[in-house]
């Protein structure tokens, strides 16, 4: 019969679960259920790591919108092109066909110029089918490429296949120059001819019917345009007979 009164030796019974032994479902036989489980494989989800999904239709919708940009691009450019075609627009002809001079002096001492000029210009509109409004007309007189005096032209509008007269008048007193324009002017006087440049920017539109081009600066320049002056007149005129502008937009 045992002594009740000995103490008790040994370890008591293990109170843990019973370890599982591997199987198809716990290959390392890990005591720890899902998801401590290190080997669990990720839920079975199509869009896991994908947040983007493919959607067929709105990529058919923009290359829709893409390709109905493009044709009314080429449609656009198309309908432009053929109305060229059919009006055929060509600029301007300008030319200067008179030059009167007043009061022109030059001082050494200043250095400086003054003078009065009036000029006549010629403007033909060559189109058959467009007119041409001219807008915010401004003038420059130069001696070589010296400023010398300015002026504003008042607005006008042309017909088809017509000529217009224009008249500009420029005024400058004591303007300053180099002294080498002082220099190159007294030597063209001794000449008896001196030569100014004119320069001439326009706003331009052509109009047929209730059809408008869009505005743009056209662009005049009338070179060497010879004044007939001696050395002790103050008085000119235009000498060798008109002279055609280059014009441009």
């Amino acid at each position: 019969m045992a002594d009740t009164s000995r103490p008790v030796t040994g370890y008591p019974a293990s109170t843990y679960p019973h370890q599982p032994q591997p199987n198809a479902a716990n290959p390392n036989g890990y005591p720890y259920p899902p998801p401590y489980h290190h080997q669990q494989p990720p839920p079975n989800n199509p869009n896991y790591g994908y947040p983007y999904r493919y959607d067929p239709a709105r990529t058919t919708f923009i290359r829709r919108i893409f390709a109905l940009m493009v044709a009314f691009f080429i449609v656009s450019a198309s309908i432009i092109f053929i109305i060229w075609l059919v009006l055929r627009p060509r600029l301007p002809k300008i030319s200067v066909d008179s030059v009167s001079l007043t009061n022109f002096n030059v001082s050494s001492s200043s250095p400086a110029v003054s003078g009065n000029w009036a000029i006549g210009f010629s403007v033909n509109n060559p189109n058959k089918k467009m007119s041409i409004a001219y807008d915010e007309i401004d003038s420059v007189v130069f001696y070589r490429s010296t400023f010398l005096a300015e002026t504003r032209i008042s607005p006008f509008t042309q017909g088809t296949r017509s000529q217009t007269s224009v008249n500009a008048t420029f005024s400058a007193f004591n303007s300053y120059v180099e002294k080498s324009v002082v220099s190159g002017i007294a030597t063209d006087r001794g000449r008896g001819i001196v030569n100014f440049n004119i320069r001439v920017l326009a706003r331009v539109g052509f109009r047929t019917g209730g059809w408008r081009l869009r505005r743009r600066l056209l662009r005049v320049l009338c070179e060497d345009v010879g004044v007939g002056l001696s050395s002790t007149s103050g008085t000119g005129k235009l000498v060798g007979g008109g002279r055609e502008c280059r014009v441009g937009i």
